[in-house]
């Protein structure tokens, strides 16, 4: 087993630009990946749009030259794909990291096919792998998802889609263009404002017409095969329903960095510890990359905005050698 300088445990877009920035800059390292390249980005709905222009999201001032101004899911995924292929980075896909230790200087990783030391290690596992739940009775049956692929399945099918941020209106609105019956249930008083400013008047002029039932002030209190009951300031209502999509977010692996022994706030953001100049956490040569910095706060963090940790990162690990 070679002991390398650095395990990149992750990989998405900033996995990958730490594993450029790595390879660049001589160090010896692997990237792992529990799933295929860029997993989430594979996850998104089929039909995704980036709120962000291909040139920021761009890794290494590798060019991303997409057909519209914001690229869609599919080109995104073609991009990052062949960043890696070309540079023939050194990432294992399918390979889930079960557990880190440190001793002394050096970090074990341990993962379900191998096991690995290294001097460093980056944690770019990003937060799209464990969903809000809403802990209502019936959130376990077969026709509730918290994940939206596809708008056909739904046609000609009653949905309620929870949510109020660009997840939840994008699938209404497609749903709603492939014939769904869509009702969406937002717990606040208006669609969010985050919600890309060119979605936003669609969705608000297909509620004012009509064509989408919107829920503003409430809650889902169960789920049901035929039904969804919600609480609002009109008081108790069913729903007849055939499916649900809740659209309400996601979070990082909190286990997994207290594990490690990684210090979160104590505030329910739960931010990680970790010196903003290097992105190192609380444990020497454990650093953060993209979006798992923000906590809870999962909306402060962009590809565009963390790409540039990968160069923070590798140079502080530089600078210790």
């Amino acid at each position: 087993m070679k002991h390398l300088d650095l395990v990149i445990i992750g990989g998405g877009p900033i996995g990958i630009a730490c594993g450029l920035e790595a390879k660049k800059k001589g160090l010896s390292y692997t990237i792992l990946e529990k799933g295929c390249i860029v997993n989430s980005l594979y996850n998104y709905p089929l039909n995704m749009q980036f709120f962000s222009s291909s040139e920021k999201l761009e890794i290494d001032e590798i060019p991303f030259i997409s057909k519209e101004v914001k690229p869609r899911r599919n080109e995104a995924m073609e991009y990052y794909r062949r960043i890696v292929t070309s540079n023939q980075l050194n990432i294992q896909l399918f390979e889930k990291v079960t557990a880190i230790a440190k001793s002394d200087t050096t970090f074990t990783i341990t993962s379900e096919k191998n096991r690995y030391t290294a001097a460093n290690v980056i944690i770019a596992t990003g937060f799209y792998d464990l969903p809000n739940t809403l802990n209502v009775p019936g959130e376990d049956l077969p026709k509730v998802a918290h994940y939206y692929k596809d708008p056909h399945f739904y046609s000609s099918q009653k949905v309620a889609i929870i949510g109020a941020s660009n997840s939840a209106i994008d699938a209404a609105l497609e749903c709603y263009r492939k014939g769904a019956d869509v009702s969406l249930i937002i717990r606040g008083t208006e669609v969010g404002q985050r919600v890309k400013y060119w979605v936003r008047p669609d969705i608000i002029n297909r509620i004012e017409e009509g064509s989408i039932k919107a829920y503003y002030n409430t809650n889902v209190t169960a789920i049901t095969k035929e039904n969804i009951c919600i609480t609002s300031p009109e008081g108790e209502q069913t729903i007849e329903n055939d499916y649900v999509l809740a659209l309400t977010g996601y979070m990082p692996n909190f286990n997994f960095l207290e594990q490690i022994g990684v210090t979160l706030s104590k505030d329910e953001k739960k931010i990680p510890e970790y010196n903003p100049d290097t992105m190192e956490t609380n444990i020497n040569g454990l650093f953060l990359a993209g979006v798992i910095c923000g906590g809870m706060e999962t909306h402060k963090w962009f590809i565009e905005n963390s790409r540039v940790h990968a160069s923070m990162i590798v140079n502080c690990i530089l600078s210790k050698k």
